[in-house]
C-alpha cells in the first residue's frame, strides 16, 4: 500500500508565501507522475499543477500560472508546490496525488492512484 504524506500548508497573508510537500511511502515504486489539485467549501475538485517522472514537463491551471511552481526532487522522492503571491481566492485545502502508470499524470483527478490526506491553506488578513 502506498500512502501520500503531505506538509506544509496554514495561515498566510495576501502576498505572501507557503511552500507544501509530498512524500510516498509504504510499498512504493522509484517514481510516480504527480500533482496538486485542491478543494475550497462547496466546490469541486480543481487541477492546481502536475509534474512528469523526470521533473522535465510541468502544467498549471491558469489561475496560479506565475505564482505557483511545482517541482521534485528523485533523490529524496518528494513533490513540491511552492506558492507565492497567494490570494484570498487560493484558500483551500490542497491535495497531492500520484500515479505510476504514465510519464505525465495530467488534469484528470479520476486518473491518479494515490491521494494525500489534504493541507489547509487559508489566504487571509
Amino acid at each position: 500500500q502506498v500512502q501520500l504524506v503531505q506538509s506544509g500548508g496554514g495561515l498566510v497573508q495576501p502576498g505572501g508565501s507557503l511552500r507544501l510537500s509530498c512524500a510516498p511511502s509504504g510499498r512504493t515504486k522509484s517514481n510516480y507522475a504527480m500533482a496538486w489539485f485542491r478543494q475550497a467549501p462547496g466546490k469541486e475538485r480543481e487541477f492546481v499543477a502536475a509534474v512528469s517522472l523526470s521533473g522535465l514537463s510541468t502544467g498549471y491551471v491558469d489561475s496560479v500560472k506565475g505564482r505557483f511552481t511545482i517541482s521534485r526532487d528523485n533523490a529524496k522522492n518528494t513533490i513540491y508546490l511552492q506558492m507565492n503571491s497567494l490570494k484570498p481566492e487560493d484558500t483551500a485545502s490542497y491535495y497531492c496525488a500520484a500515479r505510476s502508470d504514465a510519464y505525465y499524470g495530467g488534469t484528470d483527478a479520476s486518473s491518479y492512484t494515490y491521494w494525500g490526506q489534504g493541507t489547509q491553506v487559508t489566504v487571509s488578513s
